[in-house]
């Protein structure tokens, strides 16, 4: 279909008229492609074929998180060897979780691990992990994530040292029976609430940790129950809509969730779920986040919330293969051992 054809027209039409009062940009166009090509890679690297995955040079030059955000690398992680393993119990489901996302890297877990054998509440000691990661700082290696800028809590919590005052938060949220009292609430709001009252853990941080513990048998939530725009997908949202017609940022994305077969079929997609499982509100959030990025390059005509013009990370395959494996509430982990056993994705 050529720009400015009738049938084009046609359907610019149809999409301003189905997102009124909100005015999409052709940005939203490329949201829906990106999420359908990026999940194309997933399942292209997934069956083992070879590179390129992807004939999208944008793609096939920079680094952009999975579609579903538990297929992410350090999501798997997570949800294979710290949350499922290991003692159960709401206490030690807690304490792994939170403390492997508050540093939310691969090395520095299998550190303590290294250090410690069983990383454990009912063994901890914040002298112990402080020694071991001032240690790992002092031979110059790198514990946080880049993923997320962590607050360093010095006024709040009282250390200097960033991690110092995290573990020192740990160590109050499990004194205080956070654990227990976040399988009483009932919803995935109070929840992050209850996160959210802690020091240093604003909305952002509180929406990511609610959303690694419902991966948990800790608490059983909906994932199209609640969500929470962050920084980077406010900056996309700006750039896929002109106005937002007086909805808010969590309003839309929850439209976007519920109209996302409409959409693929509109644009003439092919979406290939995550095993029948269609994209949830923190997948939506954080497709958000990375069409803006994208749009960096396909769309420089049309800027953001924050003015960053270039993407930073370039893509390189990381070679160790991920074994999929999803919360066994989700049901997908037969489908998952299936499709993985001839290749991997990242």
């Amino acid at each position: 279909m050529s720009r400015g054809s009738p049938r084009h027209e046609s359907a610019c039409q149809d999409r301003l008229k189905a997102w009124a009062p909100a005015e999409p940009t052709a940005v939203f166009d490329t949201y829906w492609r990106f999420a359908a090509e990026r999940q194309a890679i997933f399942f292209r690297r997934l069956k083992g074929l070879p590179p390129p995955w992807t004939e999208d040079p944008i793609l096939q030059r920079y680094k952009f998180t999975n579609a579903y955000r538990a297929s992410d690398r350090v999501s798997q992680y997570l949800i294979r060897n710290v949350i499922y393993q290991g003692d159960q119990s709401p206490e030690e489901v807690f304490f792994r979780t939170i403390l492997f996302k508050t540093f939310n890297r691969i090395e520095t877990w299998e550190l303590l691990e290294s250090q410690l054998g069983a990383v454990t509440y009912s063994e901890y000691g914040f002298e112990c992990y402080r020694k071991i990661l001032d240690d790992a700082l002092q031979r110059g290696m790198r514990i946080y994530s880049a993923a997320y800028i962590m607050p360093s809590g010095a006024r709040s919590l009282g250390h200097r040292r960033k991690h110092h005052s995290h573990l020192m938060l740990l160590q109050r949220m499990l004194e205080d029976g956070a654990p227990r009292r976040m399988t009483r609430v009932s919803s995935m709001q109070q929840a992050f609430e209850l996160l959210r009252s802690y020091p240093t853990i604003g909305d952002f941080l509180a929406y990511q940790y609610v959303t690694d513990i419902n991966y948990s048998g800790l608490t059983d939530f909906p994932e199209m129950q609640f969500v929470v725009p962050g920084p980077g997908a406010r900056d996309g949202i700006h750039k896929c809509f002109r106005s937002l017609g007086g909805l808010t940022a969590a309003e839309l994305i929850r439209l976007v969730a519920e109209r996302q077969k409409e959409e693929f079929v509109r644009l003439g997609l092919k979406f290939q779920s995550l095993w029948g499982r269609q994209l949830q509100l923190i997948d939506c959030q954080n497709l958000f986040c990375e069409v803006d990025k994208y749009a960096r390059i396909a769309h420089p005509e049309i800027s953001g919330l924050s003015g960053r013009t270039r993407i930073k990370r370039l893509f390189r395959p990381n070679p160790a293969r991920i074994r999929y494996w999803y919360p066994p509430k989700w049901g997908l982990n037969e489908e998952a051992r299936k499709e993985s056993s001839h290749g991997e994705a990242t």
